[in-house]
């Protein structure tokens, strides 16, 4: 059922990783730049993240023995350095997650590499070596985003959907690997409402939301050889009630005896060395998808014509 089962160590069925993106209030900063700093209960929702959320989860890997990726605004390490202090310590990977939230397919090429290396500058300054993958803000990857991350030496991206497996992005100078996630395993549907940053669900008790979660789980395990990676955040997945119930599931993963849990740079390294021994087959994505955009002129639906033509 998955074409290309990964060959984990100790024959693990399931690649787990657990990453947090700790966006703390750069998210309402980048939505509202003209009057963020008026939106103070929104704030206070986010700052939930470093300052409860991010000790909350850390307590609880310490207690699993677990070291897992965090994606951090360099923004928010340089205003919250205490919480990516406390990821560092107990040698959780920081990842490259934008400067402040920005969309990088809004940017242009210059645009984004400058917030890319300057970013890149505050993280290896403050935790003492380059990011080695990213993701995306909301995954916002452009068509420019493979060439950079391959020019600032990047192992790889977790940014994209297109697999159950890892895959290689290639953009004819070099490659990196993909690991691929979804929005089933993002926890702003079944949790996140607010008005002020434009997300306006029904909220899910966290036994409903397990039950997605755990869905794309077994799937995984079932088949052999599958990639499962949550995206979650501290500020969402940190509250009391979800915390509990997600430490239900690292419990039960680990029961399995199936599963492998690791930070994302571990598992690009070993899809890496899988490759090079010859054990895993990758599929390979040449980027950018296209050059152009591919709707002809004159369109073939009216809906898609400009008003008079």
């Amino acid at each position: 059922m998955i074409r290309r089962p990964v060959p984990w160590p100790n024959g693990a069925k399931v690649a787990v990783a657990i990453t947090f993106d700790m966006d703390a209030d750069s998210l309402v900063h980048i939505e509202h730049p003209q009057d963020s700093i008026t939106r103070v209960s929104t704030i206070s929702m986010l700052k939930y993240g470093p300052q409860v959320g991010v000790p909350r989860i850390l307590e609880g890997y310490r207690r699993y023995g677990l070291k897992q990726t965090f994606f951090v605004p360099a923004w928010c390490i340089e205003h919250y350095p205490e919480a990516v202090d406390a990821m560092i310590k107990d040698d959780h990977e920081v990842g490259f997650h934008g400067y402040i939230h920005e969309a990088p397919n809004a940017l242009s090429r210059d645009e984004e590499h400058y917030w890319m290396q300057r970013s890149i500058g505050v993280i290896e300054k403050h935790t003492g070596k380059r990011p080695r993958g990213n993701r995306s803000p909301l995954y916002n990857y452009s068509m420019h985003t493979t060439d950079l991350l391959v020019e600032e030496g990047f192992l790889y991206d977790s940014s994209l959907m297109g697999d159950d497996v890892p895959y290689i992005l290639d953009n004819g100078k070099g490659e990196i690997v993909e690991l691929p996630s979804s929005w089933a395993l993002d926890d702003w549907p079944p949790y996140v409402h607010s008005i002020d940053l434009n997300y306006m669900f029904q909220i899910m008790s966290p036994d409903r939301a397990m039950e997605t979660f755990m869905a794309e789980f077994e799937a995984m395990r079932s088949a052999g050889g599958g990639l499962w990676i949550g995206v979650w955040h501290p500020f969402v997945s940190g509250r009391l009630s979800r915390w509990l119930r997600i430490e239900k599931m690292i419990e039960y993963m680990l029961n399995t005896g199936d599963v492998w849990f690791a930070r994302l740079e571990d598992i690009a390294s070993h899809v890496q060395a899988q490759r090079k021994k010859g054990a895993y087959q990758a599929r390979v994505d040449k980027l950018p998808y296209y050059d152009k955009l591919q709707i002809p002129s004159p369109p073939p639906s009216p809906m898609l014509r400009k008003p008079g033509h």
